[in-house]
């Protein structure tokens, strides 16, 4: 198992459980529209969350979701931004919720 984490708000995240899918891409973007759901290894999330949440000033406490890759039933692939960049996986398919190992608030300080 290689565990893998998105950032979301916890309505979304919600939604999915009654669901049984998450089917967000990034902030403010479906899977149908980007393809794909953006993921991290653990040590990149700080980056990303600071990237796409910076100074969040949602409705909505940010959550995140720890994924266990085993559990996966749509293909993962590690890609980067740019040729030669860091490279990111991305999950070509919904995100099972039976997937979610674990949700924690992503802190806010």
């Amino acid at each position: 198992m290689t565990r893998l984490e998105h950032i979301t708000e916890r309505a979304l995240w919600d939604a999915a459980r009654e669901k049984g899918t998450y089917e967000f891409s990034t902030r403010g973007k479906t899977l149908g529209e980007v393809g794909f759901i953006h993921l991290s290894l653990p040590e990149q999330l700080r980056g990303v969350a600071e990237f796409l949440y910076g100074d969040y000033a949602g409705p909505d406490e940010l959550v995140v979701l720890g994924i266990d890759s085993a559990r996966l039933t749509a293909p993962v692939r590690f890609e980067a931004v740019r040729p030669g960049g860091v490279e990111f996986p991305h999950l070509y398919g919904p995100l099972p919720v039976d997937a979610v190992i674990e949700v924690t608030p992503w802190p806010t300080a």
